[in-house]
This record gives C-alpha cells, sequence and structure tokens, in this order.
C-alpha cells in the first residue's frame, strides 16, 4: 500500500568516521521504502544516528526509484471469476 501512496524504494550509503579510528573512512548501506524527495524515514535514521551512534558522518549518498509511477497503474472496474 505504500507504493501507492508514492513510497519507493531508497538505497542509502552512510560514510562516517569512528573515533577510535579517525583516519579510516567506513560504510554502511540499506535499503528502505520512503518519499522522495523529503525523505522522512532517513531522517528519522539520521536523527537517531546523530543521538545513539558514536561516529561522525562523512556523507550521504541516495538512490531513490519510485516503484509504481502513474503510467504503471491504472484501477480495474470489474472482476474475473475463473472456477
Amino acid at each position: 500500500m505504500e507504493q501507492l501512496a508514492g513510497y519507493g524504494l531508497t538505497t542509502i550509503e552512510v560514510h562516517y568516521y569512528m573515533p577510535d579510528h579517525p583516519a579510516l573512512l567506513q560504510m554502511f548501506a540499506f535499503q528502505q521504502y520512503d518519499l522522495a524527495p523529503r525523505f522522512p524515514r532517513l531522517g528519522g535514521f539520521l536523527d537517531h544516528w546523530r543521538r545513539e551512534i558514536d561516529a561522525a558522518l562523512h556523507s550521504i549518498r541516495i538512490a531513490h526509484r519510485h516503484l509504481i509511477g502513474p503510467q504503471e497503474y491504472r484501477a480495474v472496474n470489474g472482476v474475473i471469476t475463473i472456477n
């Protein structure tokens, strides 16, 4: 149902430094459904990161793809029953 509300698959790469290894750039990647261009779920994740994780953010890369576009969705008026 989220797809019909405009959500799409978002791939996020978070590049960060740990305090005990400041010369080592590390990466964390994950996917979730989110709303472009505001990305409220990503914003919530980043708020959590800043509060709870002891690592300095370096950069964030985002790739987003709407899974259902206007040309791909159409309402069907009727039901077909196959016995």
